[in-house]
C-alpha cells in the first residue's frame, strides 16, 4: 500500500444504465474498501435516463451524490458535470459497464507521488467474450494523421506510458483535470473526447500511464451499441476531424484540410452520405473548434512546459522503447 493515501472522487455517467449499476456498483465500494480507502466519494451524473436508473440510487444508495441532467448531454457535458462537483485529490472516471476487481486501486495511487502524474488507468477485460485485453494505447502519428486506439502491452511486466486514458477507468488528479477543463464538449455525444484529454495533458507535459496489474471487467454496453448506425458513423468520422483540427500545427492542419477536402468530394460521388454529414457538421463547428484550439494555445503559453504532438509522439515512442514487451 503507498505510504500517501489519497482521497477519491469516482465519478459515473449514467444512462439507462440501472441494471449495470446494479450490477457493478457493489464492485467499486469492495475496491475501495480493499484498498484502504476512507476518504472517498461516489458521483453519479445521470444523463436524463428514462429507465428507472435514478429511482434505484435514491433507493439503493442515498449516500451516493446524484446529479439529474434535464436533457441529454452526452458523454463529455454529462461527465464534466461530475468532476465539476467532485472535491477530492483524484477523480476516476469510471463507466457504469464497468467492474472493478478488488485490489484496483493498489497499484495506482503511487503513481501520483509524482508531481507530473496527470493519470493511470488499469487493464479492461471483456467479461466473456474472447476479446484481447484493453491495453496501453500507442501513439498512433504521422504527418497530418493522428491513429489513435491501438493497443498495446497489456501484459506488460512493468508501467507503460499510454497516448491517452480510456473514458471507462481513468484515474486522474483533480487539479489537473480542471486545469485542463475536463473534457472538450464539441466531442458530445461521444467518441475521441478522451483521446483529446490524453494528448491536451501530454503537450502541457503531464504524463499518462497503464498498469496492468489493475483489472477491470467490461460488462456490456448501454449506449452506442442501441444507437442507430449511421448516427453513430457521422459522430466517429465528425470527432475525427476535430481531434485533427484541434492538435495538429499550422502547416500540417493545411494539408489535412486539402486531402479532407478531396476525400470528401470522391465520398459525395460514392453516395457516402455519413461521410457528408460528418464533414458538413465539422465546417458547422469551425468557430467552435478555432476558439477551443485557441484557448488551449492560451493554456500552453501560461504552463512552464508545452510540446507540439510530434514531440509528444516521440517522447512515448522512446519510452516504450526501454521495454521489453510481452504483448
Amino acid at each position: 500500500m503507498p505510504e500517501t493515501m489519497y482521497s477519491l472522487s469516482i465519478v459515473i455517467p449514467n444512462y439507462n444504465g440501472q441494471k449495470l449499476l446494479e450490477k457493478n456498483l457493489p464492485t467499486v465500494y469492495q475496491a475501495v474498501k480493499s484498498s484502504g480507502i476512507k476518504d472517498y466519494e461516489i458521483i453519479i451524473s445521470d444523463d436524463a435516463s428514462s429507465d428507472s436508473s435514478v429511482r434505484f440510487i435514491r433507493q439503493s444508495y442515498p449516500n451516493i451524490i446524484l446529479l439529474e441532467n434535464k436533457i441529454n448531454k452526452g458523454f463529455a457535458g454529462n461527465t464534466n458535470r461530475g468532476i465539476r462537483v467532485a472535491k477530492k485529490d483524484l477523480v476516476l472516471v469510471l463507466n457504469s459497464d464497468i467492474q472493478l476487481s478488488e485490489t484496483y486501486f493498489l497499484p495506482l495511487m503511487p503513481y501520483f507521488a509524482q508531481s507530473d502524474t496527470f493519470g493511470v488507468m488499469g487493464k479492461i477485460i471483456d467479461a466473456g467474450l474472447q476479446k484481447a485485453p484493453v491495453g496501453a494505447k500507442y501513439p498512433g502519428y504521422r504527418f497530418g494523421k493522428i491513429i489513435p486506439g491501438k493497443n498495446y502491452g497489456a501484459n506488460a511486466s512493468s508501467p507503460l506510458p499510454t497516448y491517452y486514458l480510456s473514458g471507462a477507468n481513468a484515474l486522474v488528479n483533480r487539479q489537473k483535470l480542471l486545469q485542463l477543463m475536463g473534457f472538450n464538449e464539441l466531442f458530445n455525444p461521444y467518441y475521441y473526447e478522451d483521446v483529446d484529454l490524453g494528448l491536451r495533458a501530454w503537450r502541457l507535459g503531464f504524463k499518462l500511464y497503464f498498469d496492468n496489474r489493475a483489472v477491470c471487467y467490461h460488462t456490456g454496453s448501454a449506449t452506442i451499441c442501441k444507437e442507430e448506425k449511421g448516427k453513430v458513423k457521422t459522430i466517429y468520422k465528425r470527432n475525427k476531424f476535430y481531434l485533427h483540427y484541434l492538435h495538429l500545427n499550422k502547416i500540417e492542419l493545411r494539408y489535412y484540410l486539402i486531402k479532407l477536402n478531396l476525400k470528401v468530394l470522391v465520398r459525395i460521388l460514392v453516395r457516402d452520405k455519413n461521410y457528408r454529414y460528418a464533414f458538413r457538421q465539422f465546417k458547422a463547428a469551425k468557430k467552435d473548434l478555432k476558439r477551443a484550439k485557441s484557448s488551449y494555445k492560451t493554456l500552453q503559453k501560461g504552463h512552464t512546459e508545452s510540446y507540439s504532438l510530434k514531440e509528444v509522439t516521440r517522447k512515448i515512442k522512446t519510452i516504450i522503447a526501454t521495454h521489453k514487451l510481452s504483448s
